[in-house]
């Protein structure tokens, strides 16, 4: 019988060979992610497909932690690493290293990944943004001390209101340190109480020179600061997660700098104006009521105050007049109809006939006699004459 192999041997004869290919040492690979999990231990597995195959995947965490952007089931990805024989399980699988997405940049990925999720945690709903004070007694700027954007701030602010009372922390504003150090500046201010805004600067440049301002860490900051922030960061075209988290956002740091405190000379103008109508509107409100004033002391009530009562006491005399006048009118008349009246009821009464000597015949039952017939020999009768009975 011809010597055979065990199971570790030929896995490992095949491993061998794998791990001896220049071409599978260091490979990229574009496809599709698939069955995507993220390990408790940091480690990422999933699938990367096409259409026709599939080829099993992990990368490390020593590796996944340099990512900006955080892979997703259904996303094309381009991938760098090396294939390897996996011996326990018996299958061969890809070994990422690096990784990026295909066709967008994996810094503008992580960008609107983070905005979304920031979005429906509510870090950018109108509701919860503070007021920008009209007239900040301090201004608090959270940027470079040396750059020119610091520079830019104080010019603006001095020219605009030249005792501003203007307080810098300085921060980095490019790199890995960047992120913490704006969150410092920003909870510092917040501590000491000792401005009335905050303008967190940068001057333009990259995706990936502004970054910092897109760490979800410094949104958080930003969101739970008691102190209003403007951010200005990059150029009018240049968006970061800092802008939606701010309060308001600046297209520029000397933007920011015109916004936040109004021009001196243009408020005296306007307090002068508005001193000019106010004294106006007072001289003007004055001279009416004292126009009022002399109407009311003219006028005839204020004058003769008895000449309306007496008025209305002559015009009720008038009234009581017509009353009683009314009143003997409707007497007379209703006592000349009750004559009238009488008269006719006088005329058709039973007594008025019995006084010319007529008489009533009645039987006992006071059937009233009006016939010979009705009588009978011997029927007691009543009758009934002007004065009585018999």
């Amino acid at each position: 019988m011809n010597r055979y192999l065990t199971v570790s041997e030929l896995t490992g004869y095949i491993k061998q060979l794998v791990d001896s290919d220049m071409l599978l040492s260091n490979v990229w690979v574009a496809g599709e992610i698939s069955n995507f999990k993220a390990h408790t231990s940091g480690h990422m597995y999933f699938s990367l497909k096409d259409d026709n195959a599939v080829i099993k995947c992990v990368m490390f965490r020593s590796h996944n932690i340099r990512l900006r952007f955080r892979p997703e089931e259904g996303m094309r990805v381009i991938i760098r690493g090396y294939v390897s024989v996996y011996p326990q399980g018996g299958n061969y699988q890809l070994y990422v290293e690096e990784m990026q997405p295909d066709g967008t940049g994996a810094l503008y990925l992580a960008f609107e990944q983070l905005k979304k999720k920031l979005e429906q945690q509510g870090y950018f709903d109108p509701k919860r943004k503070k007021p920008i004070p009209l007239l900040p007694c301090a201004i608090g700027v959270v940027t470079s001390p040396t750059g020119a954007v610091i520079r830019d701030i104080i010019n603006i602010l001095s020219r605009r209101y030249p005792n501003c009372r203007i307080i810098v922390c300085g921060s980095a504003v490019q790199g890995k340190e960047a992120p913490a150090e704006l969150i410092r500046g920003i909870k510092l201010f917040n501590r000491l109480k000792n401005v009335d805004v905050i303008i967190l600067a940068r001057g333009g440049g990259s995706l990936e020179d502004l970054w910092p301002f897109n760490d979800e860490e410094l949104a958080k900051a930003i969101v739970e600061s008691e102190i209003p922030i403007i951010s200005a960061v990059g150029h009018e075209t240049d968006f970061t997660i800092s802008d939606f988290a701010a309060d308001l956002r600046a297209p520029t740091p000397s933007a920011a700098a015109e916004l936040v405190m109004p021009e001196k000379m243009a408020m005296k103008e306007q307090l002068g104006v508005l001193h000019k109508r106010l004294c106006t509107t007072l001289l003007n409100r004055l001279n009416h009521e004292k126009n009022r004033l002399q109407r009311l002391s003219d006028s005839r009530s204020l004058k003769r105050p008895y000449e309306p009562i007496n008025f209305k006491r002559q015009y009720l005399y008038m009234l009581e007049r017509n009353l009683l006048d009314r009143s003997r009118f409707i007497t007379e008349n209703l006592k000349s109809r009750l004559k009238v009246l009488a008269g006719k009821l006088d005329a058709l009464s039973p007594l008025t006939v019995l006084s010319r000597g007529y008489s009533v015949t009645q039987n006992k039952s006071g059937d009233m006699i009006r016939s010979v017939k009705q009588l009978k020999p011997g029927e007691e009768l009543v009758i009934t004459v002007c004065d009585g009975k018999f």
